[in-house]
């Protein structure tokens, strides 16, 4: 009788064991399948439909799985004509992007209203233009489009 009960609490410890590994793994899925990976932005980039004698880059960088930053900057005839600072942040569950323009005295913020595994699209409808900023990759391409109601500038990046 002795026998029966230890092998009884055996299993049903060994049981326990591995209902709480099952737990944890599906935990695990759930988090993995829900928290948004932008790591396709990284890198150094060129854009390649530049106007003519102008050259611009992005580089990115992932700070930590809830923030990402980037630099882009023009240069004409060998200067920097246009810089600018982008975050990609989550905070509290809601993921936005701010551009933080060198010539402008604060930040502007466009909240992510759409996102895939390789794509998102941040709105600010508060002003003018771009209202609407659209970062997607496309085979070995980074490209992004800035745009309003009128007008959409496209941009086309190769990996550096």
């Amino acid at each position: 009788m002795k026998q029966i009960l230890i092998i009884f609490i055996g299993l049903a410890l060994f049981s326990c064991h591995q209902n709480k590994k099952e737990d944890q793994k599906n935990i695990e899925t759930e988090v993995k399948e829900t928290t948004e990976n932008f790591d396709w932005l990284l890198g150094k980039w060129q854009r390649v439909n530049e106007k003519e004698g102008r050259q611009t880059f992005e580089k990115w960088t992932k700070i930590s799985n809830s923030k990402y930053t980037g630099i882009g900057f023009t240069m004409q005839d060998g200067d920097t004509v246009k810089r600018e600072k982008i975050h990609l942040v989550e905070i509290d569950k809601q993921w936005s992007l701010a551009v933080e323009v060198l010539e402008e005295p604060q930040l502007t913020i466009f909240k992510m209203t759409n996102y895939t595994s390789t794509t998102f699209t941040c709105t600010n409808d508060s002003i003018e233009f771009p209202n609407k900023i659209k970062y997607w990759k496309e085979g070995d391409r980074l490209k992004a489009m800035v745009s309003n109601a009128e007008i959409e500038i496209s941009f086309e990046f190769k990996k550096l």
